[in-house]
C-alpha cells in the first residue's frame, strides 16, 4: 500500500492519500491495510463499516460524535460523487476547542480522512447521488450519540449550501449549538 499522512490545520485529523495503479482497464488500490496505517504511525483498531447515500446534493449530515467509552475515530471516504467532510474540536482543553477542518473528498480519488476521537464530524454533499464510506473504532451506541447544530455560527463553518438550501434530517435540524452542548470532551 502506497500510502502519505499529512496533517491538516488541527492536530488530530488527517488526510491519507493512497496511491491508485491503473492502466487501460482502469485501476486498483488498497483502500485499507491495517499494517500499512501502524507503519506510518496511525494504530486504529476499526469494528464497524458504515455507508450512506444522498441523493441530493445539498445533503447535510451531522455533526455527530459519541460520548464516553464509545467515542469513536473515524476513516472517511467518498465512493461516489463528492463531498465536504468537517471535522470539529470539542475537546474542551484543546487550544483548538471549536475550530474545524473541511476537506473535500472525492469519488474519482483514493483520498481519505482520519478524525479522531474528540470530534465531532458531519458533510455535505456537493453532487447528486453520493456515497460515502467510513470506518470507525468503536460500535454505534445510540444511548452515546451526540450531535451539535451543523450551522451553529459559533463554529464558523462556510458550508456550500445555505442553510434554507440543505437537505437535513429532522435530527440533525434540531441539534444543540456547541454552547449548549454538556457531553463534550476534556
Amino acid at each position: 500500500m502506497s500510502l502519505i499522512l499529512k496533517p491538516l490545520a488541527l492536530a488530530g485529523p488527517m488526510l491519507l492519500t493512497i496511491k491508485r495503479f491503473g492502466d487501460n482497464r482502469g485501476w486498483f488500490t488498497e483502500s485499507y491495510k491495517k499494517a500499512a496505517l501502524a507503519e506510518a504511525g496511525l494504530e486504529v483498531d476499526f469494528v464497524q463499516d458504515n455507508h450512506s447515500f444522498s441523493a441530493q446534493a445539498g445533503t447535510v449530515r451531522g455533526m455527530h460524535y459519541q460520548i464516553g467509552a464509545t467515542a469513536q475515530a473515524k476513516l472517511i471516504r467518498c465512493l461516489r460523487g463528492r463531498l465536504v467532510s468537517v471535522a470539529v474540536d470539542i475537546r474542551r482543553s484543546s487550544p483548538s476547542f471549536g475550530r474545524h477542518v473541511m476537506q473535500e473528498l472525492a469519488g474519482d480519488s483514493a483520498d481519505q480522512l482520519f478524525v479522531p476521537a474528540g470530534f465531532a464530524h458531519g458533510f455535505c454533499t456537493l453532487e447528486p447521488d453520493t456515497e460515502i464510506f467510513y470506518k470507525v473504532d468503536t460500535y454505534y451506541a445510540p444511548q452515546d450519540e451526540r450531535g451539535i447544530l451543523w450551522s451553529d455560527p459559533a463554529l464558523s463553518i462556510a458550508w456550500p449550501v445555505a442553510p434554507d438550501q440543505a437537505v437535513l434530517s429532522a435530527k440533525d435540524a434540531v441539534h444543540p449549538l456547541l454552547r449548549d452542548q454538556p457531553d463534550l470532551f476534556d
